[in-house]
């Protein structure tokens, strides 16, 4: 049977090598608007190339040790959104893994970002969803690798967009209105709702602690855009993508006002602990790059999954650093 699996997999990586180059022949540098607009498109380019050495891998080369495979393995995922939440967007994204891998797949996430991170490290998790800055700091300190990267379904990028908002009528529709206002945050460890934001405010002069009138830290994205809706905070960071994931379902457009929108930013990697077996680690990169399923995709509110790359992520590293620079200046 996971011959069978394996096989498929590396079929489809052909299916992925033709609509890579077709989403590359319509994109423009035009349309990466990050802060290194031609290294994220030299690195969406740099994903063709390890879709197509993926191909050079045989059967018989990721068969040879599934005697080693894991007999069960366990799925961590960020607290973007509550426990309920976050069941309906992944847990058929788990049942997918297992049916596909042939291992048994148990889906857990924990109550901060810093909890699934401590996870990995500790080799409680396996396989894990992870923000694009809680996944430089995995990597860092878990060994975390991607294997793969949402695209997301709005923008048809491998990336996502951070945003601000605001309660409908409550006439706060500027940066400027926002002074002296309850402000939220989602984790330290975020990128859209925590990194993005604080160096958009270091560049506009903005000191978050002594411009707002309350600074909350919220732990999720989720939670954050519920605390504006119900009016517990004037305004809060989130980002498109999970903003996308709950409308609907938690609230509805006509609740906000998006205040802001910031550049491009990487997309969300799905990643393995790299002391698994690499023939293990393959077939989950396959798994996640062979995903069609159209009612899954929507849930998550993506399009597919492009190759993983480390070095995609390099410009969040580069944010970070900037930060760190900025916070010294104040």
């Amino acid at each position: 049977m996971k011959q069978e699996l394996t096989l498929a997999i590396l079929v489809n990586y052909c299916k992925i090598i033709e609509q890579l180059h077709y989403k590359i022949n319509k994109c423009s540098v035009s349309n990466f608007k990050f802060k290194r607009d031609k290294t994220m498109r030299r690195d969406f380019l740099k994903k063709i190339g390890l879709a197509t050495l993926a191909l050079t891998i045989t059967t018989q080369t990721l068969n040879a040790n599934q005697s080693e495979w894991p007999k069960e393995v366990t799925f961590g995922v960020i607290p973007v959104a509550g426990a309920t939440s976050i069941k309906d967007t992944f847990g058929g994204l788990a049942k997918y893994l297992e049916e596909t891998l042939g291992v048994k797949v148990k889906m857990q996430s924990a109550g901060d970002y810093a909890g699934v991170i401590t996870a990995m490290q500790h080799k409680h998790v396996d396989i894990a969803y992870f923000g694009p800055k809680s996944y430089v700091e995995a990597a860092k300190r878990a060994g975390a690798e991607a294997v793969a990267t949402e695209v997301d379904a709005e923008s048809g990028l491998p990336g996502y967009y951070g945003m601000i908002i605001t309660k409908k009528g409550s006439g706060l529709k500027t940066l400027e209105d926002l002074k002296g206002k309850k402000w939220a945050f989602t984790s330290s460890h975020s990128t859209s709702g925590t990194l993005v934001p604080t160096v958009m405010f270091s560049k506009k002069g903005i000191n978050p602690q002594e411009y707002f009138s309350k600074v909350l830290y919220s732990g999720g994205h989720e939670a954050s855009i519920l605390s504006v809706k119900a009016g517990k905070v004037d305004a809060a960071s989130t980002n498109n993508l999970d903003y996308n994931r709950g409308l609907g379902r938690n609230w509805n457009d006509g609740d906000f006002n998006i205040i802001w929108k910031s550049d491009i930013i990487p997309g969300s990697p799905m990643t393995v602990r790299s002391d698994l077996p690499t023939s293990f680690k393959m077939a989950v990169k396959g798994a996640f790059l062979s995903l069609k399923d159209k009612e899954l995709l929507s849930k998550m509110k993506i399009a597919g999954y492009v190759p993983g790359d480390d070095a995609f992520y390099n410009p969040v590293r580069e944010l970070i650093k900037l930060k760190k620079a900025m916070k010294k200046k104040q």
